[in-house]
């Protein structure tokens, strides 16, 4: 059996669904076996923000790649509690789906040991070349 070694999010410019005033990013979050493989949990993500009317057209320098990397893992999830629910509910949920995602791909994990591992965001450089310079 495989070990997962980490959690990694892909994200991406995503123009096809910004329009005028709008920057949007596409996430893919992938779970990372220790051969080298790549499993998909999550395709579906992703977020958009407006900017105030007159700012610069380039409202992408404003970011950073913390910024990026923060939004990132939570659009990932776990969710925010809805009505009913607790935080410890959506989290249980959330990492359960995770390991099931998992399971039916032939790749078994407990779902707290899955929570437990490392979590990367990678920015494509598409992305990178539309955020302001870091120095990381």
């Amino acid at each position: 059996m495989v070990a997962v070694t980490r959690l990694v999010t892909f994200a991406d410019v995503d123009d096809q669904h910004a329009g005028p005033g709008q920057l949007s990013v596409s996430l893919r979050h992938e779970a990372e076996l220790a051969d080298g493989r790549r499993v998909p949990l999550l395709h579906d993500r992703g977020w958009g923000e407006s900017y105030a009317h007159g700012s610069r057209p380039d409202s992408w320098a404003e970011k950073s790649v913390a910024d990026i990397e923060r939004t990132a893992r939570v659009v990932v999830g776990p969710d925010e509690p809805s009505e009913g629910f607790s935080r410890d509910d959506m989290d249980a949920g959330h990492w359960t789906h995770l390991a099931e995602t998992l399971r039916n791909q032939g790749v078994v994990i407990d779902p707290r040991e899955l929570r437990r591992l490392p979590h990367d965001v990678v920015l494509s450089q598409w992305l990178r070349a539309r955020i302001a310079c870091d120095p990381r």
